[in-house]
């Protein structure tokens, strides 16, 4: 049974543990807020980006773009989107979840990480790991997202790749995450999908306007998942630290009890002790 001194040390263990996931609850909440906003003002602008690249490509259906070729599917790659650090509950380990099925016992599979988890987790295990990109899991800027599309851009136009899966969590709430998949490459289901036919007039041309409009979208594609994965990694470790501090709590309370039960012991057994050697001097 412990005594009351290895008691006290724990509860300042426990203690300071408590003070450094309030710490990181309070850190994590304060970029939440940032990084939902900043998810939420993304999706507009990427759902109109790919209505313009609807329109285009039901207007010009005779020209073709290397991103938008359909092929024999032997190589397929997955995008992963992890965090960089733990601390974060089950963030990470849902996303390995969701792509895991899809690449085991698969040869032709291969993984491009971005985030240190998904790198680790799959390098670990054997699995191919064609690229990685860490360091900004948190904070995303465009400029990842843009290195990113350029990279798996080429990794499909030299047929390296026939198949591109994106694999990210979609953030609901900051209880709330869903790791999801979706098919990056080739872009599909944007011929025919203008909702509002009318004549175009291209310039320069339609083959110029379709070269930088289809990377544009492959890019902000990128853009909102890396956005909504960054929410979704600030929401996962706000819950996680701060069930953490509860539990903490909760800890310090029981040890504190059995503190004072073993304090009240020694007390009693004492009190014991003095009136057993005041009855033997009579």
């Amino acid at each position: 049974m412990p005594n009351a001194q290895d008691i006290r040390r724990r509860i300042k263990s426990v203690k300071n543990i408590e003070q450094i996931t309030k710490a990181m609850k309070m850190v994590a909440a304060a970029r939440l807020r940032r990084a939902q906003e900043k998810a939420a003002a993304s999706l507009p602008y990427t759902q109109k980006v790919r209505e313009v690249l609807a329109s285009v490509a039901s207007h010009a259906s005779d020209l073709s773009h290397p991103l938008l070729e359909v092929r024999e599917v032997k190589n397929i790659a997955y995008l992963v989107l992890s965090a960089d650090k733990g601390l974060a509950g089950a963030y990470s380990s849902n996303v390995i979840k969701e792509v895991l099925p899809r690449i085991a016992g698969k040869k032709n599979s291969s993984v491009i990480a971005v985030g240190r988890k998904a790198r680790d987790y799959f390098k670990r295990r054997g699995y191919r790991i064609d690229e990685e990109f860490t360091g900004f899991s948190e904070k995303p800027t465009l400029q990842h997202a843009i290195n990113i599309a350029r990279s798996v851009g080429e990794g499909f136009k030299s047929g390296r790749y026939d198949e591109i899966h994106l694999v990210y969590t979609v953030f609901h709430s900051a209880i709330t995450q869903k790791a999801t998949s979706v098919k990056l490459l080739p872009i599909e289901d944007v011929a025919g999908a203008d909702a509002n036919p009318s004549d175009y007039i291209f310039e320069p041309s339609a083959e110029e306007v379709l070269s930088h409009l289809v990377p544009q979208y492959l890019e902000t594609t990128i853009y909102g998942a890396l956005l909504q994965a960054s929410a979704s990694e600030l929401g996962a470790r706000m819950t996680a630290m701060g069930s953490a501090t509860d539990n903490a709590e909760e800890l310090i309370a029981k040890l504190i009890l059995n503190y004072n039960k073993i304090r009240q012991a020694t007390i009693t057994r004492e009190i014991s002790e003095i009136v057993g050697g005041a009855e033997a001097l009579k």
